[in-house]
């Protein structure tokens, strides 16, 4: 899991040049915690939890403005 995160923050990192370290990234990037969140929604929808991914996957969308639904 902590790997993948620093992945997404280096990605971010490369392609933003905005992005002026890892830090900001973690704390400032919507996108960032969007997918993060997505994924822990994507898991509970694979695994049955139907509810909970979408709780999850709202919870995101009112915290970031970004909605991405769990099945996908």
């Amino acid at each position: 899991m902590f790997k993948r995160l620093r992945e997404d923050i280096a990605t971010i990192r490369e392609r933003d040049p905005a992005a002026r370290s890892a830090w900001e990234v973690l704390t400032c990037y919507p996108g960032l915690h969007a997918l993060v969140l997505h994924r822990f929604a994507h898991a509970c929808w694979l695994a049955k939890r139907r509810w909970l991914a979408r709780y999850v996957s709202q919870l995101a969308r009112f915290l970031t403005g970004i909605e991405i639904h769990p099945g996908a």
